[in-house]
């Protein structure tokens, strides 16, 4: 800078104050680009980081082997619309709970000649309930550790009864998902082993015994294997894969044989026997149908879709006191912004497999609607009515529903009460 008029000293200061400002300006813009830098390679280095540990994790989580081997599988199509005899009401809010805190997951049931009412528990007990409605324990079909009921992995060791009849003698003939076929005496709790889950049929083990029916005709016993790769307390895994493992089979008592009487079966549950018993009907829960199987006539010894696409996945199917089927909707399944979860995923085996790898069992219930649903059938399959409870004031995920001196009990496999309609509301 130069100033005529100035003196050389004067204009050496001035000089001096310019470089000196100047270096300030360069030393400070020099830091903010320094500064600017740093946080943008420490950005960009925390993201890399980032998409490091994501990249590992995924790498990782793909070469997990999954506990599941699923086929794909498309639905007939999406499900029915809630109108006509599917139009929602409240019936199934008009009862009250029994037991609450007593009876945890009371899944099936029967009744003896006298009005006593049996049913068995998640903790692996079976239970008689009298005409007063005094609860009494029968038998544990496992061991009585008091751990039972309070989680799955003790199953194995404590039992879980599901489906339950009363024979021609008046004994308890109980499904045990883990112990197998059994007859009990219902005074004195004494257990008979019919048939072992090792035992099994045709070579193949039993792994997941659920449905039962008895012939009052025969006395043939007649059940169903759910799956011959996953037991009850693994049966979200059983509906997520969707593979064809069940069977439909008989026991004679006269010959203490076991007959295979269906197999390829999407996870057979729930079954029921026509009144003039021609015919049984079993629901396949995974699936989302109900088949029927001729027992007599021309048709015997085969088996027709009665029931497709259903609004819910079927659990047991029974005889109403006034000649229809009830069924018992463990989920139900409707259309609503997105696909029902099961239906998107049923076509992806890949996702499927992924999702057993990632999601733990306990947080499937997450996905599930707190719905109640009991659909009723006439004997020719079709639709006649239905019970809803749409907020699940009462209970929900149905397994049963068994009627019995004008009172209807609602099982279920998990819920800690033992929900009951007084009459029959049509």
């Amino acid at each position: 800078i130069k100033c005529p008029e100035r003196s050389a000293r004067a204009q050496k200061q001035i000089s001096d104050l310019n470089y000196i400002s100047f270096s300030n300006i360069i030393r400070d813009q020099s830091c903010s680009v320094s500064l600017s830098l740093c946080v943008a390679l420490s950005v960009r280095l925390g993201r890399r980081s980032v998409f490091v540990a994501l990249l590992a994790v995924a790498v990782g989580v793909y070469l997990l082997p999954s506990p599941i081997d699923p086929k794909p599988h498309v639905l007939k199509g999406p499900p029915p619309a809630l109108e006509g005899p599917l139009a929602v009401n409240t019936r199934l809010q008009k009862g009250q709970r029994l037991f609450t805190g007593k009876l945890h997951g009371p899944e099936s049931f029967t009744a003896d000649e006298n009005g006593n009412v049996y049913t068995g528990t998640v903790d692996g007990k079976l239970w008689r309930i009298g005409l007063d409605d005094s609860l009494t324990l029968v038998t544990q079909m496992g061991q009585n550790l008091p751990e039972c009921g309070f989680s799955t992995d003790y199953e194995p060791v404590c039992g879980r009864p599901h489906g339950v009849r009363v024979d021609r003698h008046g004994q308890l003939i109980v499904a045990d998902s883990y112990f197998g076929l059994h007859s009990v005496d219902p005074t004195t709790g004494e257990k008979t082993l019919l048939v072992a889950n090792s035992q099994g049929a045709d070579d193949v083990p039993f792994a997941f015994l659920n449905g039962l029916e008895i012939s009052s005709q025969t006395g043939i016993i007649y059940f169903t294997d759910s799956s011959s790769r996953w037991g009850r307390r693994h049966v979200k895994l059983e509906v997520i894969e969707m593979n064809s493992l069940g069977r439909l089979l008989s026991y004679d008592p006269q010959t203490e044989s076991v007959t295979v009487l269906l197999d390829s079966l999407y996870m057979p549950n729930g079954i029921v026997l026509s009144p003039d018993e021609h015919f049984l009907l079993l629901a396949e829960t995974s699936i989302g149908r109900i088949l029927r199987y001729w027992l007599k006539g021309p048709k015997a010894g085969t088996k027709e879709i009665l029931m497709d696409n259903m609004i819910g996945y079927p659990d047991n199917i029974r005889l109403s006191d006034h000649g229809t089927f009830l069924v018992g909707v463990t989920t139900p399944r409707f259309r609503k912004l997105t696909p029902p979860f099961l239906d998107m995923i049923a076509p992806y085996p890949a996702v499927k497999r992924f999702l057993a790898k990632v999601i733990p069992l306990s947080l499937y219930n997450l996905l599930l609607p707190r719905y109640a649903l009991v659909l009723e059938l006439g004997l020719d399959g079709e639709l006649v009515g239905t019970l809803h409870d749409p907020e699940g004031r009462l209970t929900w995920a149905i397994s049963d529903v068994f009627q019995h001196r004008g009172r209807t009990y609602l099982g279920s496999t998990d819920l800690p009460f033992l929900p009951v309609l007084e009459g029959w509301d049509s």
